[in-house]
């Protein structure tokens, strides 16, 4: 059997014109050879496997080329060219500094700058992985890195530029090497496919393009993997099923599920992407990718923007057209808050499904689309709700004789319907601002005009409350305040809320100082909005009250403190007097 060579080292570039996704970078090396214009030290930073180390060599071996074409190519038949290519020749040093970055190191290194070359003009040393090197190491390469012998040329390379001393990176031109474009590596792809004669589909080649994240290296390994995985005939379906990687075809799906409405598919597929492994972030992260190449694919000068093959290219552009701009800019915005919240929720599927359900309603006609800028955050029912469970809590009220007991509770009426809940009524659901759901609630009475009178007879009903049920639902408002306000959040926490009447309407907050005064009271609307419609009581009202200084514990001095303790034990200051002590 013949030594098999991996495609990453056997398709490597030998020349600048093979290198594939740097051309400006080649071509700026090209004419500094062409015309003479060499430096004595170069830094090329750049991600891993995007030609840095190889752009090195072919550098090195074309500066010692003695018959170098006009286009600043190497000839590839001189001596120098010969041993280079047969890794002979003693012109080239590499030295790795991730295993070889102390001083000693560098010391010997620098004693190889004293040889002139052989064969060739240059003497070329390639430092790859330069930032591992030690400080000391640094300090003593600095001297000759900066005034080295005429035939010496230094090529670093690095993936991380901000480890490396600036003493070091102002001695060196630098070149900053891009990651690779996905159509550039497809290509790549497919000129390596056909040289190996395997068959391949387009659609796996972008996949591979997509996981290899720009590099290059990166794709020709995974191209060998997923070979090997398909004997020869790589697919779309077993290179997804090799790479794990989650089908597009359910964000097709789910995006047609979307514009139709209909949210049981929607939660189906959702449950068979968990079902299959896949964490729900990465799924709202590709969900969110989705929607933004539909938003470029709708125009044709940001069509580039979209790095796909061509047949998928063609795919998106036909699904764009059937999505509005204001859709794909509300679904934007409820993927980038749910992945925001994703973290801090404690139930994340539920804010997945939450915003999945958001997102199939947005093109419902009877919602409110808005502007287009900020999602309407309101959740419709899912299901028909017969009756209406707003109705059957008016009729209920009614049909109570005068004389009966009000409602200890309001919240329990919420807890028996059958369908699921709107914002209206809930106390906080991840990823819901709490302003739009009070925005939404203040003007209901105003859409719903035919039963203004039922729930003005709702709203006179004021439910009995007791002091505990006022610091529980104090409670509940601070834990649904948002992040920006988590300073109130945690003041709030700390106050406890004291009753001033017999029936528990007058209420009493206290505050440490003004400032917490100040802050309490810019959102005591909101909070007695709050507690009012939570509690059913109309008549709840807070008063704030400074804490005096005489509530809060004083600084006593030593003598006071020792003063206080002979109130408690005379014999203290007798002890005091027979030894003359003094505080110190």
């Amino acid at each position: 059997m013949d030594n098999y060579i991996v495609s990453a080292r056997k398709y490597r570039p030998q020349t600048f014109d093979s290198v594939v996704g740097q051309s400006s970078l080649t071509t700026t090396l090209k004419n500094a050879i062409s015309s003479g214009r060499l430096a004595h030290a170069y830094l090329f930073c750049g991600p891993r496997g995007v030609g840095k180390t190889t752009c090195a060599r072919i550098f090195a071996k074309t500066i010692n080329c003695m018959n170098p074409h006009e286009n600043g190519e190497a000839c590839d038949e001189c001596e120098s060219c010969k041993a280079f290519n047969e890794q002979r020749s003693l012109n080239i040093q590499e030295l790795d500094a991730a295993s070889n970055n102390s001083v000693e190191d560098i010391k010997q290194l620098m004693e190889q700058t004293r040889i002139p070359p052989q064969i060739g003009k240059y003497k070329v040393f390639i430092i790859d992985e330069v930032h591992m090197l030690s400080s000391q190491a640094f300090n003593a390469f600095l001297k000759t890195l900066e005034e080295p012998p005429a035939y010496v040329v230094f090529i670093l390379a690095t993936t991380e530029k901000h480890k490396i001393l600036p003493t070091i990176i102002s001695r060196c031109q630098v070149y900053d090497f891009n990651p690779m474009e996905a159509t550039d590596i497809i290509e790549h792809l497919e000129y390596v496919a056909k040289n190996e004669n395997i068959e391949y589909e387009p659609e796996a080649l972008n996949v591979i393009a997509q996981k290899a994240n720009g590099g290059m290296r990166d794709a020709l390994s995974i191209f060998d993997q997923v070979v090997s995985f398909t004997k020869g005939k790589v697919t779309y379906k077993d290179t997804i099923s090799d790479l794990n990687v989650l089908d597009y075809e359910y964000y097709f799906k789910l995006t047609e599920a979307f514009l139709s409405n209909r949210i049981p598919d929607v939660l189906l597929v959702f449950d068979e992407v968990l079902s299959r492994g896949f964490d729900a972030s990465h799924f709202m992260d590709g969900l969110g990718r989705h929607f933004r190449d539909l938003l470029v694919s709708r125009d044709e000068s940001t069509l580039p923007l979209l790095k796909v093959g061509q047949s998928m290219r063609e795919r998106y552009k036909t699904q764009a057209a059937k999505c509005a701009p204001k859709f794909l800019f509300k679904a934007l915005k409820l993927c980038n808050n749910c992945e925001i919240n994703y973290r801090a929720s404690n139930n994340k599927r539920f804010l997945v499904e939450v915003t999945l359900i958001q997102l199939a309603q947005v093109t419902d006609e009877k919602s409110d689309e808005g502007s287009g800028r900020q999602p309407t955050q309101i959740i419709k029912p899912i299901f028909t709700q017969q009756p209406d469970a707003k109705q059957q809590v008016i009729e209920a009220v009614q049909e109570q004789p005068k004389s009966a007991a009000p409602h200890r509770s309001p919240i329990v009426a919420e807890t028996k319907r059958n369908s699921i809940p709107t914002i209206k009524g809930l106390g906080a659901i991840p990823g819901v601002s709490l302003k739009q759901a009070v925005k939404e609630n203040a003007a209901e009475p105003v859409r719903n005009n035919q039963n203004t009178s039922q729930n003005v007879a709702v709203v006179q009903e004021d439910h009995v409350v007791t002091e505990q049920d006022v610091n529980v639902c104090w409670r509940e408002y601070t834990n649904s305040l948002p992040q920006a306000q988590s300073a109130l959040a945690g003041r709030m926490k700390a106050m406890q809320i004291k009753s001033l009447d017999d029936n528990n309407e007058e209420l009493e907050v206290v505050v440490n100082n003004t400032i917490a005064e100040k802050d309490l009271r810019t959102a005591m609307p909101s909070i007695l909005l709050f507690l009012r419609r939570k509690l059913a009581n109309s008549k709840l009202n807070i008063t704030i009250r400074v804490r005096e200084n005489t509530d809060q514990p004083q600084a006593f001095t030593r003598p006071e403190k020792f003063a206080s303790m002979v109130k408690k034990n005379p014999a203290l200051g007798q002890l005091k007097d027979f030894f003359d002590l003094e505080f110190c």
